[in-house]
């Protein structure tokens, strides 16, 4: 072999080896995602500074990208406060409007993915996630933004969405996507919601590898009940429609008591 084939052939087993530590390092960024619990923090003052931060995490809209012609940002505009060291995570949510595009250019995505990464740059911001519900015509294109946000993060920052529970059970679109997780809601899921609450009750896992680490539940509606031992110990996290209290924490913890 030739100096020059030598050198070649050690600048491409450098350069796969730092992808391999590339990928374990986002690995462990996504085992260390947040805590078992997060409390998803809407649109509305809120102070979260009675968390332990060991053991509880916060999922905060950083804001929303309304769908138009052209995306249009719309950031948080209520106050959070949180401890110093609790984990927090920045979920941005995308609207559909009446001039969402039926097509979507690959310069409307590019664009809306330099939005959503942007509207994750906080200081204690250690995590990003999406929330859309994506239409099944919006599939593909969902599935190259997701690709195009995580090509934007760095590859310690986690990416995570959120997941209609159809999704999960029966819908293969999300296989192979770089998240560290998909969160199956499971609220708020409309026609879908007796048949996917009672497959759970009978055992039943979700069919996605990517949702089965995490569930999300509100405290307005009905939890699963009993909650299925292939749900027990997963990632949990809850939706409260008004501010957090320590009261309303109080009452999801006694909810999640085994």
């Amino acid at each position: 072999m030739s100096l020059l084939h030598k050198f070649a052939f050690l600048s491409v087993l450098f350069a796969l080896l730092m992808l391999s530590g590339a990928s374990a390092r986002w690995r462990l960024g996504a085992a260390k995602l947040t805590p078992w619990v997060t409390l998803w923090a809407w649109e509305r003052p809120e102070d979260l500074r009675f968390l332990d931060p060991d053991n509880v995490g916060v999922a905060f809209l950083a804001g929303s990208v309304y769908l138009d012609q052209q995306p249009v940002v719309r950031p948080r505009l209520q106050p959070l406060r949180v401890g110093e060291h609790t984990p927090v995570t920045a979920v941005v949510r995308l609207e559909i409007t009446k001039t969402t595009p039926a097509v979507f250019s690959d310069e409307y995505r590019s664009q809306l993915a330099a939005q959503i990464v942007g509207l994750s740059a906080a200081s204690q911001v250690s995590a990003l996630q999406i929330d859309f519900d994506a239409t099944h015509s919006q599939q593909d294109f969902y599935r190259s933004l997701i690709k195009d946000v995580r090509g934007r993060l760095p590859v310690s920052m986690p990416l995570s969405i959120t997941a209609l529970g159809s999704w999960c059970m029966g819908d293969d679109w999300l296989k192979g996507l770089p998240i560290a997780e998909a969160v199956p809601m499971l609220f708020r899921m409309g026609p879908d919601r007796a048949a996917i609450l009672q497959s759970l009750a009978w055992g039943q896992d979700f069919r996605e590898p990517l949702c089965r680490g995490s569930l999300g539940v509100s405290t307005d509606e009905p939890w699963p009940a009993p909650l299925p031992a292939s749900l027990l110990g997963r990632h949990v996290y809850v939706f409260h429609p008004r501010a957090w209290t320590q009261q309303s924490f109080a009452a999801v913890q006694r909810r999640l008591q085994p």
